[in-house]
């Protein structure tokens, strides 16, 4: 998809608990300067009021109509159907919702709503990581090209999309790549999430400094002491990061040991991935014990860590070589070296999130 060159308007709305910013993009990019209302979390008809409110005020400030709205929104939901679920952090929405027709409704165009795990894999994968990794496989003189993404967000949860061949996968029942509730490692009656989160710094940070949790300070913090640059506990914010990163890393083993693709990491802890990007892939690069005795990889591909200078040579070189095809005159391309990346956000979790938003609405009114 050429999204930089489409003339297409889709509206947009980031929402969170206390307030929905409103916006619009045209050819991938923000036209207009956010607007922000109060969610209104506990009282429905007040906060679908606000909903409306706020694409009326982003619509009259633009110079074509609206193609279509997309936006991401809190699950559960069904949101092929554009209907949302029991939400925490916006109660008023229990019951069930039926948002997106609503939408339609009102507006008279389509309404395309997903959850932000898959809008930013969606976006990584279209503009982000997977065309700057095939570029430099290009660039390098290499056949081989990257088809695939799994996003993954860390941050107040752990999130998860999936993007197959140019297409984000939701699954039958809009559940696909909820990471969030597969086994945590370190402790398996816990989900995944419960060490992969904010909370799960702070109480890491907590435990190994031997402070109360309510004493731990924020992750941005405890990220600025594992560097030596804040007052702490320093290997105590080593520790935090670390434990993270494993149990991530066992997560995204699992997962890609099915989907075999490129992994980007995004969400508010992301801005500490030199720490905890190392134990990740090191734990994907992890090894299994046979019960008759030995060790072997866990996964039939190597992983590497993208923003480590010297993974990343490696991961580029690959080990291509020409094999001559018997009985022929002819080669064929053969690399040995079977091996996915991970790294950060290239477009940063916000406008990758966003692009992905636009560009799912323009990919579903073009089929």
């Amino acid at each position: 998809m050429d999204l930089q060159r489409d003339p297409r308007i889709v509206l947009t709305l980031d929402a969170g608990g206390t307030n929905f910013v409103f916006s619009a993009m045209q050819g991938g990019r923000e036209i207009i300067e956010p607007i922000q209302r109060p969610s209104f979390a506990e009282a429905l008809p007040a906060c679908l009021a606000s909903i409306v409110e706020g694409f009326e005020a982003v619509k009259a400030r633009l110079e074509a109509p609206p193609v279509a709205i997309s936006f991401a929104f809190p699950g559960p939901a069904d949101y092929p159907n554009g209907v949302i679920g029991d939400l925490n952090n916006l109660p008023a929405f229990r019951g069930g919702v039926p948002l997106g027709p609503m939408l339609q409704a009102h507006f008279g165009v389509p309404a395309f709503i997903n959850n932000d795990g898959n809008l930013f894999a969606y976006g990584e994968a279209l503009a982000g990581l997977l065309p700057e990794v095939n570029a430099k496989l290009a660039a390098a003189g290499l056949s081989k090209r990257f088809k695939n993404l799994f996003g993954v967000t860390l941050g107040t949860g752990f999130g998860g999309g999936l993007v197959v061949d140019g297409r984000l996968f939701l699954g039958d029942n809009a559940a696909g790549a909820e990471i969030w509730c597969m086994r945590n490692k370190l402790d398996p009656g816990c989900p995944a999430e419960e060490g992969v989160s904010i909370r799960a710094v702070r109480s890491a940070y907590a435990e190994a400094a031997g402070l109360p949790l309510e004493a731990a300070p924020d992750p941005k913090t405890i990220f600025h002491i594992a560097e030596g640059l804040a007052e702490g506990h320093r290997a105590a914010a080593r520790e935090a990061f670390w434990r993270l990163g494993e149990v991530a890393g066992d997560t995204l083993a699992n997962i890609s040991a099915v989907v075999d693709s490129l992994v980007v990491v995004g969400g508010g802890l992301s801005g500490a991935a030199s720490f905890i990007l190392p134990p990740l892939v090191q734990e994907m690069n992890g090894t299994l014990r046979a019960k008759a005795g030995g060790t072997f990889p866990r996964l039939e591909v190597q992983a590497f860590n993208l923003e480590d200078p010297e993974h990343l040579a490696r991961f580029v070189k690959g080990q291509e070589v020409q094999l001559p095809v018997p009985g022929t005159d002819r080669t064929a391309t053969y690399d040995a070296l079977k091996r996915i990346g991970v790294g950060v956000t290239r477009l940063g979790t916000s406008r990758a999130t966003s692009v992905g938003a636009y560009a799912f609405a323009l990919q579903a009114l073009d089929r």
